[in-house]
């Protein structure tokens, strides 16, 4: 069972009766959604000294459509946070076994700058304890809370509405960080438009009981068919969450031009049938749970003056695996050291679209451009055998689709990899985080 701290008990007390503690009236940072994203950006700006509201729509716990694996970057934020020994303590994984065309190949995780093992803890955990770490730190929960509008100062936003059990609550803040997931009702308040004509995913996963539970190793099939055998422009994955489960799931890419038109429930039931022996899966898969994810910064309007979206909300996902806890994390401790006091002049209408063009927007946009062309029909059953028969060549997608480049790598692969987005990028007509008044016709938010 997981240790309960003062945090935790005093965030159920809330919960249970919520007319014991009253909601708070104002703060200096107000972070609405308590995911990785929003729960790492508490704990840092907390840290950093900082009166700290942490509001999200749930309850807690609350689970959350997920593949629920850690990459060995996602792995490197949660020490950071503190939280190594305990995602250590809930089971490890050596890397990839990726099997598809024919091929099967075991690929570990290439450590380098970044740790050589990776993870897998289910959302109802594991937001629920990085959640934890901002509260530990001084963060103040608000549960049950939906933000549906925002107050205005000028162009600034003086405070955020909440639909509660109780009637709509106000919270004035300073400063305020958005990172209410893929669909961002509070983002689309603010202006926040998704631009669908670049990849974005379609995925669902479920659970079931698996013999294999316990395996030291990630797999995915990257042959996925559906039900009438075509090949699909995604993957299928078996997550091992080392607790008698398994994280079953499928995942494809589509465009505005090229959706995806798969049955996700329909999807994955056929998977799992086919991946019932090998895995020794018992019983039928349950919680199904789907997502339609904004990928590689195709969202504009991510920052105004006073405020900023992070994680799923501004399009932090691999265009290429799907992953967004490692973005989500990252760019929560970022935006954090961009909260500086408010005499300070700080405008991160500006600062926080080049900072997350600086550190994402050249493999987001060769990432993207690799991924628009997976969608492409018939070019995956060509490609497919091609990557699948060598080794060296799977080894390097590894790393770059599993987002293993780091600035510090100065090797071979990650010096072609960052020239390649350069080169990308500058041929980008939207670019990944474009400006906040850019509308195209395919702009959906």
């Amino acid at each position: 069972m997981p240790v309960v701290t003062g945090a935790d008990q005093a965030a159920r007390e809330f919960s249970r009766h919520p007319g014991a503690v009253s909601t708070p009236t104002r703060t200096d940072v107000l972070v609405v959604g308590a995911g990785p994203a929003g729960s790492a950006a508490a704990a840092w700006a907390a840290d950093a000294g900082h009166d700290v509201v942490l509001a999200d729509a749930a309850v807690f716990p609350r689970d959350k459509a997920c593949g629920d694996g850690l990459t060995p970057r996602a792995i490197a934020e949660l020490e950071h946070l503190g939280l190594g020994d305990w995602v250590r303590g809930r089971g490890q994984n050596r890397g990839l076994r990726a099997a598809g065309f024919g091929q099967l190949l075991t690929l570990p995780w290439p450590g380098g700058s970044l740790p050589a093992h990776g993870g897998a803890v289910a959302r109802t955990e594991l937001d629920a304890r990085i959640r934890s770490v901002a509260l530990e730190r001084g963060a103040q929960p608000v549960e049950g809370a939906r933000a549906v509008d925002v107050e205005r100062d000028g162009d600034r936003v003086s405070g955020v509405v909440f639909d509660t059990a109780e009637g709509p609550r106000t919270i004035a803040c300073r400063r305020l960080v958005v990172a209410d997931g893929a669909r961002s009702t509070l983002g689309r308040v603010l202006g926040r438009v998704w631009h669908r004509d670049t990849a974005y995913g379609v995925a669902a996963r479920a659970y079931v009981r698996s013999g294999r539970h316990d395996d030291e190793w990630i797999s995915s099939h990257l042959e996925l068919r559906g039900t009438d055998d075509e090949v699909l422009s995604g993957y299928g994955w078996v997550f091992p969450l080392h607790d008698g489960h398994v994280n079953i799931g499928v995942g494809t890419l589509a465009t505005e031009a090229r959706p995806a038109n798969v049955r996700l429930r329909s999807l994955i039931a056929h998977y799992a049938a086919q991946r019932r022996e090998d895995w020794q899966l018992e019983g039928e898969v349950r919680d199904v749970a789907s997502a339609l994810l904004p990928m590689g910064g195709a969202v504009s309007g991510v920052a105004g003056p006073n405020w900023a979206l992070v994680g799923d909300a501004a399009g932090l996902v691999n265009p290429l695996n799907g992953e967004g806890i490692d973005y989500g994390l990252e760019s929560g401790r970022t935006i954090a050291g961009l909260l500086g006091d408010e005499g300070d002049g700080g405008d991160l209408s500006l600062a926080w679209p080049a900072t997350l063009r600086r550190q994402y927007g050249s493999a987001f946009s060769i990432a993207r451009r690799l991924a628009g062309l997976l969608t492409v029909p018939r070019l995956l059953p060509l490609a497919g055998p091609v990557g699948m028969r060598s080794r060296m060549l799977m080894t390097v997608a590894l790393r770059v689709m599993g987002n293993l480049v780091t600035e510090e790598d100065a090797d071979l692969v990650a010096r072609a990899w960052r020239g390649a987005g350069r080169a990308s990028l500058r041929a980008d007509e939207l670019p990944p985080f474009p400006a906040a008044d850019l509308r195209t016709p395919l702009a959906a938010s």
